[in-house]
């Protein structure tokens, strides 16, 4: 298998206010470079794309009542790490004839970014989610 996969390309990490949380990494140094919203569950969650030279952060606010979950944690955790490929539908072919524990049966789109993203999730060893994004 030859994977080609060409950098780190966000850390995702769930938040329960995006304005604070944004407001908190743009002191460190980040500015906003995307800003969008989805739909979870029939309803509307947040997102904003936070960056620092190379360095992506995706901040996401869940829509109620998902977003109590993460109230309840008593720690912080990154929800996934995702890496930047060139050829989404390649990479989704490759991961899965190889026997990957790829979540979606299609790379899903998300209207994040200029014309679009399109993303595959794999589970690794641990449960921990990795996202393969191709920037439209």
């Amino acid at each position: 298998m030859k994977l080609k996969i060409n950098c780190l390309q966000h850390i995702g990490l769930p938040i329960t206010d995006i304005s604070v949380s944004r407001a908190f990494y743009e002191k460190l140094g980040f500015e906003m470079v995307m800003s969008s919203h989805f739909i979870h569950q029939g309803a509307e969650g947040k997102v904003a794309m936070m960056k620092l030279g190379e360095i992506i952060l995706e901040l996401y606010q869940m829509p109620e009542p998902e977003l109590s979950r993460v109230k309840q944690r008593s720690n912080g955790y990154i929800d996934h790490i995702a890496f930047d490929v060139d050829d989404i539908d390649e990479t989704f072919a490759l991961l899965k004839n190889n026997g990957y524990a790829v979540i979606e049966e299609k790379p899903v789109f998300l209207n994040f970014w200029e014309k679009g993203c399109e993303y595959c999730y794999i589970l690794g060893p641990d449960g921990e989610r990795l996202e393969f994004c191709q920037i439209l």
